[in-house]
């Protein structure tokens, strides 16, 4: 089991040794314009370009909830672009963040993290515009990355 590390910071700048990977969470709408994005495209196009062609392209491809689009954007650091936001406005069905899709991003994550020996870079996610909690969301994190000996790293912004 590996705590994780909370830190102040910017995600995108992660503050560790060898590979990593810089997760978030992205909607199933293609959109991609508010929140963490954003500090992702000031740093990278890959990412942005990448998940909207994935999302344009998607009748021939796995973008659904739950899936994860690792982009490499430097040469020891990736940029996974998960899927697990429903929509982007509140509405009957509650916020938009989908905690199962969460932990099936978050495992594939894990999975691309022991392969490459990468650590896991990452705001409070599901947090802001997708409406989730960090109550439900930290287990998740702690079950799919902790549990499973993945440094992770979790930044509180500004």
């Amino acid at each position: 089991m590996q705590p994780l590390n909370f830190i102040a910071g910017d995600a995108t700048a992660p503050q560790a040794k060898g590979p990593k990977v810089i997760a978030h969470i992205c909607n199933d709408l293609g959109g991609w314009g508010k929140g963490f994005v954003l500090a992702i495209s000031r740093r990278w196009p890959e990412p942005e370009r990448e998940y909207r062609r994935w999302h344009r392209e998607r009748a021939g491809n796995d973008f659904a909830l739950g899936a994860v689009q690792m982009i490499r954007v430097q040469p020891d650091i990736w940029v996974a672009n998960m899927v697990a936001q429903r929509g982007m406005k509140r509405g009957s069905g509650g916020p938009p963040i989908r905690y199962d899709a969460v932990e099936s991003c978050l495992e594939a994550v894990a999975e691309h993290a022991l392969a490459s020996g990468a650590s896991v870079h990452m705001p409070r996610i599901g947090c802001g515009l997708a409406g989730g909690t960090w109550e439900r969301i930290e287990p998740i994190v702690s079950k799919t990355l902790g549990a499973r000996s993945v440094a992770t790293t979790v930044y509180d912004y500004g």
